[in-house]
């Protein structure tokens, strides 16, 4: 029996490594749809990012009651699925709970410690639950939270409260067969499970470790199929938020980056120094259209968008009863990744299916609203800017298509022959302030 259920384990391993396997490099390939960046500025700076922003969850306490809650969270998936090597060791090994004998009464503080984060993690699921479906909180009922994204963060964190309970199941009925049989190692007491044993306590031998085996299954069966679920799933910032803050830009946040073909022709009309065109480029667009146009940064950090909707809380467009939502701007570069990439695994156009991410998924209304206030982007626990997104679709679409805001046109045709954005050159405004000065 104990070698059928080895061969089993490693089957289920070997099938669970496949698909996650096979989905990390989707979306790999996804990110690498867009434009290659250099990346610039000291690492030790980015690595500060990491540990500051993405471990230590700096800007999530600026709303500090959620960032609470979440922390558990955050903290018990990292701390309890150190539980999961052992899980993965017995399984192949045959062995049960294989580090106890090793580490003695470290153990036991290890598994209530495990416990502890155990049931503040289903306390936190219970809080974001409440929050989501009966307090409602306003960001979480925006328009572009339809079915599916709402249905992905209540299913995640019903799953973890069910794999929670699945963990304390199994350390209560371990406990009372290390009294019954000796192939189970004594662990001490185990503060929170031993106050389900008695509810368990009358059960015969082989129920309990039909139980037990039960639950042993189910929880790791369950972290494997988690995984998987979690790279389709907005959960995928569980991991990607690390990758993103590493990557995300130094500079201050009212930087805007300068187009290098614009710059190029610019500095050699004035006569200065401008660096050479690359040999054999092909001519680019300005701006972006789809999401080939958009860095391999922004793609990312689309995958590491949480939804938490905290930069369209901020946006003072959306606040003004605007059409843009920064959130929907990150979900919908995602969405035209994905569907690129299914197609592209189908065998399908990939990019030329008809379709852009301009126009087929975000509106030109959408980018127009926008300020370039940076809100959004001050807003964003793990540093992503959809405000350098915008601009990039917002260039396009004023220096390919010329479909600019009438405004705007105007501004930008003063600003060309007045140096200016008013119709008077700017010796008469000089003229003005001398006069009323």
């Amino acid at each position: 029996m104990a070698i059928a259920q080895q061969i089993l384990f490693i089957i289920t391993l070997a099938v669970a490594g496949y698909f996650i396997r096979k989905r990390i490099v989707r979306i790999r390939k996804n990110i690498e749809l867009g434009k290659k960046e250099t990346v610039t500025g000291p690492s030790n700076e980015r690595w500060q990012n990491v540990l500051l922003v993405a471990f230590g969850q700096r800007k999530m306490f600026k709303r500090f009651i959620p960032a609470f809650f979440h922390f558990l969270i955050y903290a018990g998936f990292l701390i309890i699925n150190l539980e999961v090597l052992e899980f993965v060791i017995d399984g192949i090994a045959g062995t049960h709970r294989i580090f106890a004998p090793y580490l003695g009464g470290f153990y036991n503080v290890l598994m209530n410690v495990f416990e502890f984060l155990a049931v503040a993690v289903l306390l936190a699921c219970i809080v974001f639950l409440v929050r989501r479906n009966i307090l409602k909180v306003a960001r979480f009922q925006s328009a572009e939270m339809t079915k599916w994204p709402r249905m992905d963060a209540n299913l995640i964190l019903t799953i973890e409260i069910v794999l929670m309970l699945a963990i304390l199941t199994m350390n209560a009925t371990d406990q009372i067969l290390q009294v019954r049989d000796s192939h189970y190692h004594p662990t001490g007491v185990l503060f929170f499970s031993n106050l389900l044993t008695s509810t368990l306590q009358h059960l015969s031998t082989s129920t309990l470790v039909f139980i037990e085996r039960f639950c042993w299954w189910f929880h790791i069966v369950g972290i494997f199929a988690f995984t998987l679920y979690v790279t389709y799933s907005k959960h995928l910032h569980i991991f990607m938020a690390f990758v993103n803050t590493y990557y995300a830009k130094l500079q201050p946040k009212g930087h805007i980056n300068n187009m290098p073909i614009v710059t190029r022709e610019v500095k050699t009309m004035l006569g200065l120094p401008a660096d050479p065109a690359p040999a054999n480029a092909e001519p680019g667009r300005f701006g972006a259209k789809d999401i080939n146009d958009l860095s391999r940064a922004n793609l990312m950090a689309a995958y590491a968008c949480t939804e938490c909707g905290r930069c369209t809380s901020e946006c003072p467009a959306n606040l003004t009863g605007k059409k843009l939502s920064p959130r929907k701007i990150m979900m919908d570069v995602r969405d035209r990744m994905e569907d690129v990439g299914n197609s592209l695994e189908a065998g399908g156009p990939g990019l030329n299916d008809g379709k852009f991410l301009l126009g087929d998924y975000i509106s030109k209304e959408e980018i127009n609203a926008c300020t370039s206030c940076n809100a959004c982007v001050e807003a964003c626990p793990v540093l992503i800017n959809p405000l350098e997104i915008i601009l990039e679709l917002r260039r396009y679409q004023a220096m390919e298509e010329s479909s600019s805001p009438q405004q705007w046109n105007s501004m930008f045709q003063n600003i060309e022959t007045s140096f200016a954005p008013w119709k008077f050159p700017a010796s008469d405004r000089f003229n003005w302030a001398k006069t009323n000065s």
